[in-house]
């Protein structure tokens, strides 16, 4: 553990990003305070999981559907792997994904449980962090030696450090002094402008307990439909045997009807899912319950230039850019950034304690 000021850390975003920097600076500053801010109801970003409101079906993962993980990564990262699968926050995928385009025989696959937003909560629960949702962070100014990061309802937090995971487009946009650092470093600017996302739309179908879903896989990459690319069975990828619970469904559409529909409201682009989706598999039952959800900023397309983990943007007030966009988007990925992160702050801190 390194012995550094006490330091009031911001971390906006309360993804899997954000939740294993907070976890690490917990390990490595244990009298820091941790704030951590998301615009979301809830914690996981675009690992998100969704429960039902009405009907009694288990939940469904929203974004990443199942933890790959390489064989590099399994060698580099073992410790975090170890850690959530000794917890039972992951699990060996031993159901059959159809279609499964990576067949390298190095690469296992896991499922969390829980939900993929399990991993994402063990992390902050790890850190102990002070947690707000629904704090839409739009400005970043530096004021004396502090960063105040304000929500779009108005609430300001006066932090000593700042961490920014949102994902990379978002950062553009943020008002205050961060525009003028911006500004005033172009080619950081440029840089984070090349960064690209696919987006995608996905809906999460609910069904009671006396549904059955008879399938011989759990999840299916589609070809040849104009919209659907992806369909899983959660609690049967999950290999959940809770028979209180029903089936619940998750598709996600393709990238190129994202596309064309980006701008379009979640909710109004549902039908025409349902409608690709009975023509893929027209004898599954109609829904109890739907939820419609819209990655505008998906998997990351093209990271930042020489993906290196994160970026300092400014040392005094420490403000720090990070998340996939600064690697690439994986659980691994985000690791990765958080490291970067975490080193890189642990070195500014400790430069400030030796003032």
């Amino acid at each position: 553990m390194m012995k550094t000021a006490m330091e009031r850390i911001g971390i906006v975003g309360a993804g899997m990003t954000g939740a294993t920097v907070s976890s690490l600076l917990r390990a490595e500053c244990a009298d820091s305070k941790l704030l951590v801010l998301d615009k979301g109801r809830g914690v996981g970003g675009r690992m998100s999981t969704s429960r039902c409101v009405e009907a009694k079906s288990s939940s469904v993962d929203l974004g990443a559907q199942y933890i790959s993980i390489t064989e590099a990564y399994r060698e580099k990262h073992q410790r975090f792997h170890n850690e959530l699968i000794s917890a039972g926050v992951l699990k060996n995928l031993t159901c059959e994904i159809e279609g499964e385009r990576n067949q390298d025989s190095s690469v296992t696959h896991h499922v969390a449980p829980e939900g993929v937003s399990s991993i994402v909560k063990h992390y902050l629960n790890q850190s102990g962090a002070e947690l707000h949702t629904s704090q839409h962070v739009t400005r970043v100014d530096i004021k004396g030696d502090k960063v105040e990061l304000m929500s779009d309802s108005g609430v300001s937090y006066q932090c000593d450090s700042v961490v920014l995971t949102m994902p990379v487009p978002q950062i553009l946009q943020l008002q205050g002094s961060i525009a003028e650092i911006l500004n005033s470093k172009p080619d950081v600017k440029r840089n984070l402008e090349d960064v690209s996302y696919s987006s995608r739309f996905a809906a999460g179908l609910f069904y009671n307990p006396s549904t059955n879903l008879n399938y011989s896989w759990a999840g299916k990459y589609i070809t040849g439909n104009p919209c659907v690319r992806f369909v899983s069975i959660e609690n049967k990828k999950r290999n959940l045997t809770d028979s209180e619970l029903g089936p619940s469904v998750v598709v996600h559409t393709s990238v190129p009807f994202s596309l064309e529909h980006l701008e379009e409201d979640k909710n109004a682009i549902v039908p025409t899912i349902l409608q690709h989706l009975r023509d893929v598999l027209p004898e599954l039952p109609e829904p109890t319950e739907i939820k419609g959800h819209k990655w505008r900023f998906s998997q990351v397309h093209k990271a930042y230039v020489n993906s290196p983990g994160c970026v300092i943007l400014n040392e005094r007030p420490l403000i720090i850019l990070a998340g996939d966009g600064f690697t690439h988007s994986n659980m691994d990925g985000c690791i990765e950034s958080a490291i970067s992160t975490t080193e890189a702050m642990l070195k500014v801190l400790a430069s400030k304690s030796n003032i």
